[in-house]
């Protein structure tokens, strides 16, 4: 190969960086990839500031494919080592790492600038003291995942001091934490978009989130203690399409989940309720008229609900195209027949076993609906329409 000149014989050596770069980024071959920094030390610096996202081999993801493997001790040297080799990181995973101490994240203070999505999940002995080197050294954070970490109110205020670009947060079974932490989140990172509060303790019931942003649209409040003030803080930004309350008990009144339905849920589109039993056919009713955008909607074994609310629902879900009636004791012949009449859209019935529904009711829904796909299987977790980046 000769230069334009035809003087002297040209090397690829010549190009820039960039040239390099945008190489180096059209090889879609994991193994061209690593034969490519393994030709010389240059071309070794370009994969390595390259490279946008770091998964350690101790990750939930390989130890599901071999439970045998063994759980890597990662600490601070081998972070420090892997951040400075790897500058440009935007995405780095350390889920699985269970003894990995808050000492390991020190490093993210100096390295942790590009870092833009961060899993700690199942990483039990961080707590806020790792949190502060987060948010001390990741400014950029848009997506965080402590789920099971072993954190407290302080350690998101910190979190939501540092980063207040956050927009997915998971702290899915995060026992230590309650509304107060949840507050600085909400109020501190106002471009929120999803959050997970799943299996946290008694003492989140909702009101923390009270006057988010209208950009959250996803919560997911599973088996959490919530009250009908919580649940109007969730849905306080106007803005939620996917709530996920199942297994919520709603102690504090018999109907608390009319809430849902009192004129801030109009863009919710997916909302699980499943397992929610004190919901009855006021609060049915209520989402019916109030939620006019619903798409898939989660019933199951929710026994309260009776003939009235079964009709509210066929009455005025017209967009509904998934509903899941599973084991749900009180609908009966009356009930599926104002489904049958109504809920135009409506696609595909979960209705399994438990519901007092006779088998000429059920012939007589697939004959006149016979474009409905009637289940049997019961679904526990609903996709949203648009999936959070965890």
């Amino acid at each position: 190969m000769e230069d334009l000149s035809g003087n002297r014989p040209a090397s690829i050596m010549q190009l820039p960086d960039d040239c390099l770069i945008f190489i180096f980024q059209r090889l879609k071959s994991s193994n061209d990839r690593a034969s490519f920094g393994l030709t010389c030390r240059r071309l070794l610096h370009v994969q390595n500031i390259s490279r946008r996202s770091l998964q350690f081999d101790c990750s939930f993801t390989l130890l599901k494919l071999s439970p045998s493997y063994p759980n890597l001790n990662v600490n601070s040297f081998h972070l420090n080592r892997l951040l400075a080799r790897f500058q440009h990181l935007q995405s780095l995973s350390l889920s699985g790492c269970t003894e990995l101490p808050d000492s390991g994240l020190t490093p993210l203070r100096s390295y942790g600038s590009s870092i833009q999505s961060l899993y700690l999940d199942g990483c039990l002995k961080i707590t806020d003291h790792g949190v502060s080197a987060i948010a001390a050294g990741c400014r950029s954070l848009n997506v965080i995942s402590l789920y099971r970490c072993n954190i407290t109110d302080v350690g998101l205020e910190t979190l939501a001091s540092g980063c207040s670009d956050l927009q997915n947060v998971n702290l899915t079974y995060c026992s230590c934490i309650s509304d107060r932490g949840l507050r600085a989140l909400s109020e501190g990172c106002r471009n929120l978009r999803a959050i997970k509060i799943s299996h946290c303790s008694g003492d989140v019931t909702g009101v923390g989130i009270r006057g988010c942003s209208p950009t959250l649209i996803h919560v997911d409040a599973e088996s959490c203690n919530l009250d009908a003030e919580g649940i109007r803080g969730i849905m306080s930004g106007g803005g939620l399409e996917y709530l996920n309350i199942g297994s919520v008990g709603c102690g504090h009144g018999p109907d608390c989940f009319v809430t849902i339905g009192s004129g801030f849920a109009q863009r919710l589109k997916v909302l699980n309720l499943r397992l929610c039993r004190s919901i009855g056919n006021e609060s049915a009713a209520a989402i019916a008229r109030g939620c006019p955008l619903l798409q898939e909607w989660n019933l199951a074994s929710c026994h309260g609900v009776k003939t009235p609310g079964w009709q509210a629902v066929g009455l005025h879900c017209n967009n509904l195209e998934k509903l899941h009636v599973n084991r749900c004791q009180n609908l009966c012949d009356l009930g599926l027949e104002a489904l049958r009449r109504g809920c135009k859209k409506l696609a595909v019935l979960y209705i399994g076993r438990g519901a007092r529904v006779s088998g000429l009711a059920i012939e007589l829904f697939k004959m006149q609906r016979n474009s409905v796909e009637m289940k049997d299987e019961e679904v526990t977790c609903l996709a949203p329409e648009r999936a959070a980046s965890w």
